[in-house]
């Protein structure tokens, strides 16, 4: 027999307590490889990416393939662990967190130049405006064109002074990443067509 609180068993007043609680009450998003059924699925993204792309002026399918190759839409991702001996885990290798993966010394100096002091690497908003605000800044300080993926993501993984230094060059690894988010901000830049932002 369930013991109740009212006329609810205390079974579903704790199962929606842990549903809500663990973010379950979203639902999960229906295709990572669709911009409009994110956009469906998450209308408070949409309205995060407006800004900023209005802000920034970061085209849309760009920001949102960062987001897909950096965290794959988690807000708590996190680069896995090294491990002793290949089981004992220990050190992460950076301290890239959040939906953009943004590290601290690059989060803390994006808060201090935007005045956004309470930004979270959590908040999808904060991570899409920290995109688009990295970006502004490979434009302003290397020249790459904001349009540009394959570039701004090379810089934006290897930060500015990598990318002038062309650290990318032996990692083939790397370049093959670039061309994927490329690819997928094709991809997504031809479906905006049919679910204009």
């Amino acid at each position: 027999m369930l013991i109740g609180f009212g006329n609810r068993p205390i079974t579903g007043i704790v199962l929606v307590t842990v549903c809500l609680l663990s973010g379950c009450s979203e639902g999960s998003l229906r295709s990572l490889d669709d911009i409009c059924q994110i956009f469906s699925d998450r209308p408070h993204w949409k309205v995060a990416i407006e800004r900023s792309v209005e802000r920034w002026g970061v085209p849309p399918e760009i920001t949102v393939s960062f987001v897909y190759q950096e965290s794959s839409f988690r807000s708590d991702a996190r680069p896995p662990r090294r491990k002793i001996l290949w089981i004992i885990p220990w050190k992460r290798p950076t301290t890239a967190f959040g939906y953009a993966q943004a590290i601290d010394a690059t989060w803390a100096r994006y808060q201090r130049d935007t005045g956004s002091i309470d930004a979270d690497r959590t908040d999808f908003t904060d991570a899409v405006d920290f995109i688009g605000w990295y970006n502004e800044h490979s434009y302003t300080a290397l020249g790459i064109s904001k349009s540009d993926a394959k570039s701004t993501y090379l810089a934006y993984h290897e930060g500015h002074d990598g990318y002038e230094n062309r650290s990318y060059r032996n990692k083939k690894w790397l370049l093959k990443v670039a061309e994927k988010v490329a690819a997928r901000a094709e991809r997504y830049r031809k479906q905006l067509t049919s679910c204009a932002l």
